[in-house]
């Protein structure tokens, strides 16, 4: 393989060359106490950093940035850290998702302004993982992500708990009062009793795995435990690994293949992962300029079992048992069949040469193929009039008894509407009605928000109902459960038919054979169409208004328009 030579570098532009503003650029690092044999002819090593003291997360990526700096000064590099945006699922108002697209543009102008020759990503929260690599993609230099890993398990009065699902569970099981509210406040302190992300197959577990089957972490790294000894390891190695990548120029563009985005989308479905992973991975691809779309998921999920037995999936299992159980090189291993092996990764190798021989440990947690939980990823794309681009629905999560079904919509407006009507005693709804929501796309909410698991109405959950078809343009939690059809293209705020609902139409959802129909004759939609009034706009200034010009719907990853494609930023002229 050819390496580069020193004077080759990206950074030699800054620190090796002979001018006035070399000068100052090498006077500069002198200030800081370095010295020019730290910097000058190694790979600077961009750290992007999404710490912060509200990302509970990735808490411990302040001793983990410090762990991957050790890596890249052993292999004769030099780390420098840039903080990034930390984009924090818990905290941020109104959605996460409204600040995914920043980071993605925050790590490519990093990337392209700074004298970075290659990158680390340091990400595991549901939108770092896409936001990152979106960044780092289109920036074009060789990076490696390290994942966060997911925190420890949950334990409360004997129960094992799971992030999200179990909290969705309890909830409405105090809201039943099933529970008191004594036990579900001390639930708090047992349901995240340590750094690192949701321990159930959630967006961010999804995501991590995710990123890991396009090749673009080290093999194994995505299910170890973010308290695990294993996972500072990981953390160095990836440091080591950044510097030969620099030296043998392994770019994003000579890694990514087509096959390595199908890795990434049959690996989300065996996992029974998050449906957030849809317009995620449509982006990322979109990035790379490879295929993707709404299709071609559905295609893969048709054809790949669900395999990794898992909450919200499955009833116990969360992903400490997933590590215990072989992890996601063997999870990898097991579905090996429905993989690229010939897809490129971070270490240069195949992606079935890093996966040969990972054996499972418990074939209760990472199933055979010949006994899936599912017989397919569990997620199925609709079409209809009330979804002309799409919508989606992960079946494995859902009640299959309503799978089929036709109800009365019960329409609310936006989310605020949801909250002031859902108990009130007199809300005309049954078990067989269809719950809508509207104004939570991705310009409406905005930003997508994580909606779509409506809660079900408080009379209901007394008399024992558990679920309901429910219906909206939002996106929901991969800790999330229930029959909940998401991510209505196009949106209620733009217009699409979800906008034109009324209390009282019906709703026909027909799984098996992908439809999501309004049962309402066209001259009377027509009619309503020509009546809607656009609402008016909310955010006139900052980034929430560029977002509301730029981002693009669900079924297209909802990137920003300015941002897609592969035309590279042009290198800064002057150094």
């Amino acid at each position: 393989m050819t390496r580069k030579r020193p004077e080759e570098l990206r950074s030699h532009r800054w620190f090796g060359t002979d001018d006035i503003r070399a000068f100052g650029h090498r006077s500069r690092m002198l200030q800081m106490g370095l010295s020019e044999s730290d910097f000058r002819g190694k790979p600077v090593i961009g750290i992007i950093n999404t710490w912060s003291d509200l990302s509970p997360c990735h808490f411990h990526f302040k001793q983990r940035v410090e762990e991957v700096k050790r890596g890249v000064w052993q292999a004769g590099g030099f780390p420098v850290e840039l903080p990034a945006h930390p984009v924090t699922e818990q905290y941020m108002k109104p959605t996460s998702m409204l600040y995914r697209n920043m980071l993605a543009m925050e790590t490519e102008e990093l990337a392209r302004s700074q004298p970075c020759d290659g990158l680390v990503l340091l990400g595991g929260c549901d939108k770092t993982p896409p936001g990152l690599t979106m960044g780092a993609i289109t920036a074009g230099l060789p990076f490696i992500f390290v994942p966060a890993g997911p925190m420890l398990r949950g334990n409360w009065r004997g129960k094992t708990l799971g992030s999200g699902s179990d909290t969705w569970k309890y909830h409405a099981e105090l809201r039943a009062g099933r529970i008191t509210e004594e036990a579900w406040k001390e639930m708090e302190g047992g349901i995240a009793r340590s750094f690192g992300t949701c321990m159930t197959a959630g967006t961010a577990a999804t995501m991590m795995l995710a990123v890991e089957a396009m090749g673009l972490t080290l093999p194994g790294a995505s299910a170890i435990p973010a308290p695990d000894a294993a996972h500072p390891r990981m953390a160095t190695d990836s440091g080591r690994r950044i510097v030969d990548m620099v030296w043998e120029d392994l770019t994003p563009a000579k890694m990514l293949s087509q096959g390595s985005v199908d890795n990434a989308v049959a690996a989300a479905m065996a996992f029974g992962g998050s449906t957030n992973a849809i317009p995620h991975l449509i982006a990322m691809a979109r990035r790379a300029g490879l295929e993707l779309d709404l299709e071609r998921f559905h295609a893969i999920s048709a054809r790949v079992p669900l395999i990794a037995d898992l909450r919200p999936n499955g009833t116990t299992y969360l992903m400490e048992d997933f590590f215990y159980a072989g992890g996601s090189r063997a999870f990898l291993e097991r579905m090996r069949e429905h993989l690229d092996l010939a897809a490129m990764t971070v270490t240069g190798r195949t992606m079935g040469e890093e996966i040969a021989g990972a054996e499972v440990y418990n074939d209760a947690v990472i199933r055979t193929l010949d006994n899936p939980l599912q017989a397919n990823g569990g997620l199925t794309v609709l079409h209809g009039s009330l979804a002309p681009r799409g919508a989606v629905i992960k079946t494995s999560a859902a009640d299959p008894r309503l799978l089929t079904h036709t109800g009365p919509a019960v329409v609310f407006e936006d989310y605020a509407d949801l909250k002031k009507r859902l108990d009130d005693p007199d809300l005309e709804v049954t078990a067989d009605s269809v719950l809508v929501l509207r104004q939570a796309g991705p310009q409406g909410g905005p930003g997508m928000p994580e909606w779509g698991m409506l809660p079900l109405p408080k009379k209901l959950l007394v008399q024992g109902v558990s679920d309901m078809v429910r219906i909206s343009d939002a996106r929901m939690s991969g800790t999330s459960y229930g029959t909940c059809v998401l991510h209505i293209a196009p949106e209620s705020h733009i217009g699409g038919p979800l906008a034109l609902v009324r209390s009282g139409d019906l709703i026909s959802l027909d799984v098996p054979n992908r439809k999501l129909d309004l049962l309402v004759d066209a001259a009377e939609l027509a009619r309503r169409q020509a009546e809607w009034v656009q609402r008016p706009r909310r955010y006139t200034r900052g980034w929430t208004s560029l977002y509301l010009d730029q981002v693009t719907q669900a079924d297209e990853g909802c990137d920003m328009a300015f941002l897609e494609g592969t035309a590279p930023s042009p290198e800064p002229d002057i150094y």
